[in-house]
């Protein structure tokens, strides 16, 4: 075993036993079961570590046993106790500090490889010509035609200062472009997207985590909503992982009076006593607010939509939440990495457990929903327990994250759909760089940078459509057919639409677009009357 496996192991070993306490060598619980200490578990892991090494045929790599080892035995205990590898934990902090160092691009994998979707302004991607549309085929040196998004972001992200070679493919070059940038900060706001739906409603997209900027940022967009008329609030929590638990309570505490209950957080270690989280600081004065979730919304903003929805301050629309409701607690190990370990549970003001089970089924199952896929509209059975009645009489069930007040199903997505936006993406791509005869007006060049625009300038009149088609009949890689095409056109169409929109303004416009057509978004307009009559507003 190598020497940094050695502490490694070593380190988690006496963490754990300075959280649990040792026991004895070998005992026998009340159950008959033989109950195994920390330093007997170590002396097996040593001894099978030899046996491979010794007699394995191929090569051993004891970082990756090692860490596998971790991680499989804090899975074990529950599926958020977790361990980081030294750059998994830088992440983890960087995410929380909402910055980064990269070179700032929004990107994108379809079938050839990772593509530029949008650069950030005032980042580095910027500075130096990045665009939209342009394809990574070198990332310093190393081939990325093949990568994932996730090897590409890996590989720009960096230490701030240092300088990243790439070789890109632009649609109006004959050769590859090559860029030397250095790295610098980029910004990972919480808020993401931040506009009027209507003439009074506006619309937060806090899609983007709980991190340290979460309630300034939040601040902003409510103050530049309501200089612009905005008289209720639909605010976006799908797909929120979750995040700083303060900063969940200082969302809470915008709508809820102070002295409140956000939360109650119960553990059992001394830093994790029972304890009850309540708001603080000065509401916003009697906005009513619609909330939407969904199976992504997990952690923190379960905790917000549950105070909302405990309090009878908001209306709740989408589809249940994800069900996290373990608090994690960091522990650094030597040389720069790291574990979460669950040391308590969260539970809604009223006592709801915001904890779906795990004690069935893989991690896959649990993180993917995989479990209730393919299941028939039959409503999901209500878990045993008694149910919790919150504010007005309503009436919710704990053990399975957030039920909406209202369930609405999201767009339907489906593989013919997923062609579609490919084909859709790599038509607006030629269109963007006038590859597209007859459509050469259409060049559009760099990205302006614009928060908000009237999204029904954004148009596909019919001789865009019809070159589409006939792009979609030239390209026969993605296998999508003129009859598939022709039987779902109105969503062929608003894909050209946000492409176009993003090539055109940034990712935000994009989504902004999308967001017109989004079912979810449409009931919450009709929506806003219920959290009106919620607050007893007229």
């Amino acid at each position: 075993m190598g020497l940094k496996t050695s502490i490694l192991l070593s380190a988690l070993v006496l963490g754990c036993a300075a959280i649990g306490g040792f026991i004895s060598e070998r005992a026998v619980s009340s159950t008959g079961k033989i109950q195994t200490s920390s330093r007997t578990v170590a002396a097996d892991y040593s001894e099978a570590l030899g046996i491979i090494r010794d007699n394995y045929a191929g090569g051993v790599d004891h970082e990756a046993l090692t860490e596998s080892s971790v991680q499989g035995m804090l899975w074990s205990l529950d599926p958020h106790s977790a361990f980081f590898t030294a750059s998994e934990f830088r992440t983890l902090f960087e995410e929380q500090a909402s910055q980064f160092y990269g070179i700032g691009v929004s990107i994108m994998q379809y079938p050839d490889g990772v593509y530029v979707q949008s650069v950030i302004p005032g980042t580095p991607a910027e500075e130096a010509g990045l665009r939209y549309g342009d394809r990574f085929l070198k990332i310093d040196g190393d081939d990325a035609t093949e990568w994932t998004s996730a090897e590409v972001s890996k590989n720009v992200r960096g230490e701030r200062g240092s300088q990243v070679k790439l070789e890109i493919e632009r649609p109006d070059s004959a050769q590859p472009i090559s860029f030397e940038i250095v790295r610098g900060g980029v910004p990972l706001p919480s808020v993401r997207n931040v506009f009027m739906l209507s003439e009074d409603v506006g619309y937060i997209g806090l899609t983007g985590g709980f991190q340290e900027t979460t309630s300034a940022e939040f601040d902003e967009a409510v103050f530049e909503l309501q200089s612009r008329g905005m008289k209720n609030l639909v605010l976006d929590l799908r797909n929120n992982p979750g995040g700083l638990l303060k900063q969940a309570r200082e969302i809470v505490s915008r709508f809820i009076e102070p002295g409140k209950t956000v939360v109650t957080v119960k553990g059992r270690a001394s830093y994790s006593r029972t304890e009850k989280l309540e708001t603080s600081g000065d509401p916003i004065a009697d906005l009513p607010v619609v909330v939407l979730m969904n199976g992504g919304s997990a952690s923190a903003s379960e905790i917000v939509a549950g105070a909302m929805q405990d309090h009878a301050r908001g209306i709740v629309l989408g589809e249940d939440s994800f069900g996290k409701g373990l608090v994690q607690r960091v522990f650094p190990l030597p040389f720069g990495t790291g574990i979460t370990l669950t040391t308590a549970r969260y539970y809604t003001p009223y006592g709801r457990s915001l904890q779906k089970d795990y004690s069935n089924g893989s991690i896959y199952e649990y993180y993917s929903h995989s479990s209730e896929e393919g299941e028939s509209e039959e409503p999901v059975p209500k878990p045993k327990g008694v149910p919790v009645t919150t504010a007005k009489g309503r009436i919710f069930y704990g053990g399975r994250g957030i039920e909406p007040d209202v369930l609405v199903k999201p767009t339907e997505f489906n593989p013919k759909r997923l062609k579609i936006n490919q084909a859709a993406f790599y038509f607006v791509r030629k269109l963007a760089y006038g590859k597209v005869k007859g459509m050469e007006s259409f060049r559009i060049g760099k990205q302006r940078f614009l928060k908000e625009v009237s999204t029904s300038v954004i148009r596909v009149d019919e001789p865009l459509y019809n070159a589409f088609t006939e792009f979609v009949k030239s390209d026969r890689r993605l296998g999508l057919t003129i009859e598939m095409l022709g039987a779902d056109e109105e969503y062929a169409r608003m894909q050209l639409r946000e492409e176009m929109a993003t090539a055109l303004y940034s990712n935000e416009i994009g989504q902004q677009v999308l967001l017109e057509n989004d079912p979810q978004v449409r009931r919450a307009l009709e929506s806003v009357k219920d959290a009106i009559s919620l607050i007893g507003k007229k």
